[in-house]
């Protein structure tokens, strides 16, 4: 796997694949809400992932330093939350973002919206797995259902995508914790996006930016999380007994 810190291919127009990201993201949420069932059975799954996280990575979540930006990891990044909102007003605010923030955290967002729409992607494959054979009611979860489904729905490299993609956007948070351009750039977008109605939008963007840079650096943090998260998709994909237990 490339280090953390390697440059992504250059995008012609990050400011469109924003646009496109997001476009796509919103047609994927669009299909759940259409299909019947569809959007219980998926919060049940992100209920479900979101107590493992907590549980693999409790010591970063109790932690003085750690605590902020694994609360804002897990939940935002790698987490069950639903960025409906988040994502809606992005569509409406793109050309102004693209005014007031450097290329680098246009493609920090960009990648963040990346790594959402192949969540909710791998979120859907999931829960039709699980769903394979069994009659309506509550989605039946246990460690084993979900390891079997997991190695069905997806192919490995896309899951090693997932977990690379939410480390890239970390380390990409913790160099733009320091920028003095967008810590005013966001002190500056605050009451117009709270006017406009994109609260959820600024506030995405304002803790992100306060736990990172509260962290005072982040590579033990972001090594941890990949290092634990690709140990556990390893042992589902082997089906070993019990992948997530231990931190």
């Amino acid at each position: 796997m490339p280090p953390v810190d390697a440059p992504l291919p250059e995008q012609p127009d990050v400011a469109q694949r924003l646009r496109d990201l997001v476009a796509g993201v919103r047609r994927l949420r669009q299909g759940v809400q259409a299909e019947s069932g569809l959007a219980r059975d998926r919060l049940a799954l992100r209920e479900w992932q979101a107590g493992r996280l907590a549980r693999t990575h409790r010591d970063l979540l109790d932690s003085p330093r750690y605590g902020a930006a694994a609360a804002f990891f897990l939940s935002d990044l790698y987490g069950p939350k639903d960025f409906t909102a988040r994502d809606d007003g992005m569509a409406r605010i793109v050309p102004t973002l693209v005014r007031v923030l450097p290329p680098t955290a246009l493609e920090a967002i960009a990648l963040a919206v990346e790594l959402d729409a192949l969540s909710e992607r791998l979120d859907l494959a999931l829960v039709r797995e699980l769903r394979r054979g069994e009659a309506r009611g509550p989605l039946a979860l246990t460690e084993a259902s979900y390891a079997d489904a997991y190695r069905v729905a997806a192919e490995r490299g896309e899951r090693e995508r997932q977990i690379e993609l939410a480390v890239r956007i970390g380390a990409d948070l913790d160099r733009l914790s320091r920028n003095r351009l967008v810590a005013a750039a966001l002190a500056v977008m605050e009451a117009p996006a709270r006017a406009a109605g994109l609260e959820a939008l600024h506030d995405f963007f304002a803790r992100g930016f306060r736990a990172f840079r509260a962290m005072r650096g982040a590579d033990e943090f972001l090594a941890t999380i990949a290092e634990r998260e690709r140990r556990i998709s390893a042992r589902l994909y082997r089906g070993a007994p019990q992948p997530s237990a231990g931190p």
